[in-house]
Parts: structure tokens; sequence; C-alpha cells
């Protein structure tokens, strides 16, 4: 476990506040991914247990290593939107800039918002040089946010049970 303070979960931009998961977001998450179109690349359909221990995951991440895929909710709102954050488990390649954000959020550019603050986060606070978002070659979506976010294309892997992925490369 850590002792310093999570800095992550302070992380704030102009629209949007970084927070940890909360027990009541569960249903939002559930219902967003029990539709397999909306989390075809993002570790696909879950039902409810899933769901639930998917949250679990995310904290527990955090607890873990200080930052993970937090709750990002829009000011104006006070509403989750979905994830941006951090992954690197012991078997997961190397520091991943990641994001997922609930339908009626998506094309407002939230993601690439909170990605900049998080990205911040990555080379300032965890003194990383680089870090990746895989993504696969379908999510052209996905792709367009990491392209704005500053990262360039840098190969292909098989990204453990997920399959091919491109990697995409972010610089200090």
């Amino acid at each position: 476990m850590r002792s310093e303070p999570y800095d992550m979960l302070s992380l704030e931009t102009e629209r949007l506040t970084f927070r940890q998961w909360q027990e009541s977001d569960f249903e939002a998450v559930a219902s967003y991914f029990s539709n397999a179109a909306n989390v075809k690349h993002v570790g696909g359909q879950k039902n409810a247990e899933e769901a639930w221990r998917l949250i679990a995951t995310y904290i527990g991440h955090y607890l873990l290593k200080g930052y993970s895929y937090p709750a990002i909710v829009e000011k104006a709102s006070g509403k989750l939107i979905g994830t941006v954050g951090l992954w690197n488990s012991k078997p997961w390649p190397e520091l991943e800039l990641g994001y997922w954000l609930f339908n009626k959020y998506q094309g407002k550019g939230y993601t690439v918002e909170a990605g900049k603050a998080v990205k911040s986060f990555a080379f300032e606070s965890l003194k990383s040089n680089s870090l990746v978002s895989y993504i696969d070659p379908e999510n052209k979506a996905s792709i367009k946010v990491a392209t704005k976010l500053g990262a360039t294309f840098d190969g292909t892997c098989e990204l453990l049970e997920f399959g091919p992925h491109q990697i995409y490369r972010y610089l200090r």
C-alpha cells in the first residue's frame, strides 16, 4: 500500500472533477457495460456482478498503485460521465492512459480534456517518461482521441487475451 497522498483524485479540469468510485455509481456502470455495442473496445460486455467487480478493481488498483481509472464527474451537472485514467497491473506491458465515457457524454471534448490532466499527472507526479494507449485498430474514435492528446503510432502488439492492438505512445 502507498503511504503518500493520492493526488490523482484531486485532479480537476475546467469542466470535470476526478473522484473515487462510489456505490451509487454502480447502476450507471452496470447499465453501460450491459450493452455489448458500448463496450466492444473496453473489455466487452459485463453482467451486473462483473460490473461491480470492475469498479472494485479500479478502487483496488488505486489503493495499490496510487492511480487508476477514477470516476469522472461533469461539474455543471454533478453527473458521472465515465473514466479517464492510468493502468499498469503486474501483467500489463506498460503504463497506459485509457478511457471510456457514457454515450451521452461522448463527442464533447471531455476525453481529451481529462486526458490532458491524466497525462500531466503521469509525467509530473509519477515521473513517467512515456505512456501508451493500447487501441483496437477498429476503434477509430479512440485513435482520434489519442492523436489529439499528442500520441504517435508506435507499432502493434498482442495485448494479453485482448488480441492485436495498436500502440499509441505519449512522450514527456
